[in-house]
């Protein structure tokens, strides 16, 4: 932001945007306030260039919009050398990093910014970003000492879900339920793949209208008209992959389904923070299953990235699968987990906190089970391990002592619960009650890394003598 003291020269802010449709948007609400604003993008006319360019001769304080690729032309490093230009502001930021998870190489060329202007102030914006990639962010564009401020990840109006589905029939059953308690609004409903966004479009379409699908095989044309549709509010349910999303600002989204598990916590995050932003209640609900995870860990394998970037993203997807099996406030644990410096026990409005909410997808009824589906469902089965089973009281004792200790550890370390361990793992413990270091191995989700870190609290804590005091 412009200091009023320093808008009587003139002053040209740069801001770095990744999508067309964002620019458009962001431009025309700055228009709307009567500043002095333009952008440019492939696609437009001379004439249409020319007058951005003789608008920032005419007005004082302008606010230009482009995008990395445009910025990295030798036209343009050219032209900024002799600017007066009073900042420099990069959003969607995480894109800069190469731990980012939507990385693109002109982002992480950015740097030559400093280079060319080291005179020059630069804001690096981004709505979702772990301490990994702050720093790395910092480290790309070459900042120096530079001030980090996180807050804003608290949303009192949303209501977070997360429910484990044997397969994708118990999904179809969630989400059928899922859209006949929200009859108002629009629905986003997230999926990891082109052929799932469509099979799930099918499947709503037989029930309700104004259904459509988004993904990055369709063409330009069949994206952008169906972007439309949804923002003049000819559509109300869109299914899409991860390709849409960013620059479409809609109040009234009531409802956010990941049919299946996205990549990591930060897409997550960012994905359901597109439910209420006209600051009503809403519900944010993801659906995951042990087929999710092989699809992710399909994804990661197929990339091109260096083994390092692939380590920290099989990192990142065990984190948000401990965050789904997770028993702490969902609300707390994402506050921690981004290091926001606004912090809660309890939240009060997600499935943890209040499983009772009227906001809470009910468990669909087996009357649900043949709902348009051209297949019967199979019938819902107790998932098998340890994990599940019906604990005795002992071991219901032990379970509510790990639970205690893994609370004090995250409050220590300033981490977030469920990257101690997730719920899943303290009940294989409780349930197994393992004496001895060998035994920890047999463990779900521990590992050497968690053995060296917590191994031998664990097993003091389980200590049979240690124990019988403790219950005592």
């Amino acid at each position: 932001m412009l200091s009023t003291s320093r808008a009587s020269a003139e002053q040209l802010v740069i801001v770095i945007s990744p999508l067309i449709a964002l620019m458009k948007d962001q431009v025309a609400s700055l228009q709307r306030l009567g500043l002095g604003v333009g952008c440019l993008y492939s696609g437009q006319s001379y004439l249409e260039k020319k007058f951005v360019f003789d608008e920032i001769k005419k007005i004082e304080t302008f606010v230009l919009y482009l995008s990395p690729e445009r910025a990295n032309t030798d036209g343009f490093k050219t032209w900024i050398k002799n600017q007066t230009i009073a900042l420099f502001a990069v959003d969607e930021a995480h894109c800069v990093s190469h731990w980012g998870h939507d990385f693109r190489k002109e982002y992480a060329q950015l740097k030559f910014l400093k280079e060319l202007r080291p005179d020059v102030p630069l804001l690096a914006l981004t709505a979702s970003a772990t301490p990994t990639v702050i720093r790395d962010i910092s480290t790309q564009l070459t900042l120096k000492n530079p001030a980090h401020k996180v807050y804003g990840f608290y949303r009192k109006n949303l209501y977070y879900q997360v429910e484990s589905c044997s397969d994708e029939d118990e999904k179809f059953r969630y989400l059928a339920q899922a859209c006949e308690q929200n009859p108002k609004g629009r629905i986003l409903i997230y999926c990891g793949t082109r052929k799932m966004t469509q099979e799930v479009a099918d499947f709503l379409s037989r029930r309700w209208d104004a259904v459509g699908f988004y993904h990055a095989g369709m063409t330009t044309e069949e994206r952008t008209a169906i972007q439309n549709s949804y923002i003049e509010g000819s559509l109300r349910i869109l299914t899409a992959t991860n390709a849409f999303g960013m620059g479409v600002d809609q109040p009234d989204v009531r409802l956010v389904v990941h049919f299946q598990m996205p990549a990591n916590i930060d897409s997550l995050y960012q994905e359901m923070g597109r439910a209420g932003r006209d600051g009503e209640a809403s519900t944010c609900l993801m659906l995951y299953s042990k087929k999710d995870k092989g699809l992710q860990t399909f994804f990661i394998e197929s990339s091109d990235a260096p083994k390092p970037v692939k380590n920290l993203r099989y990192e990142n997807l065990n984190a948000l699968m401990s965050y789904a099996e997770g028993g702490e406030c969902r609300q707390a644990e994402i506050l921690t987990y981004f290091k926001d410096a606004q912090r809660i026990k309890v939240c009060g409005h997600c499935d943890t906190c209040l499983p009772k909410s009227l906001r809470k997808i009910i468990k669909p009824t087996q009357s649900f089970k043949t709902i348009l589906r051209k297949a019967i469902p199979k019938p819902l089965t107790k998932r098998q391990g340890e994990e599940n089973a019906m604990l005795n009281p002992e071991q219901e004792t032990r379970f509510k002592l790990l639970k205690q200790w893994r609370r004090q550890k995250s409050l220590e370390l300033d981490i977030p619960a469920f990257i101690v361990f997730s719920d899943r793992t303290l009940r294989n413990l409780a349930f197994a009650n393992p004496q001895k270091t060998e035994a920890l191995y047999a463990i779900h989700g521990i590992g050497e890394a968690k053995i060296a870190q917590y191994g031998p609290e664990i097993l003091n804590l389980l200590d049979s003598k240690n124990f019988e005091f403790a219950d005592k």
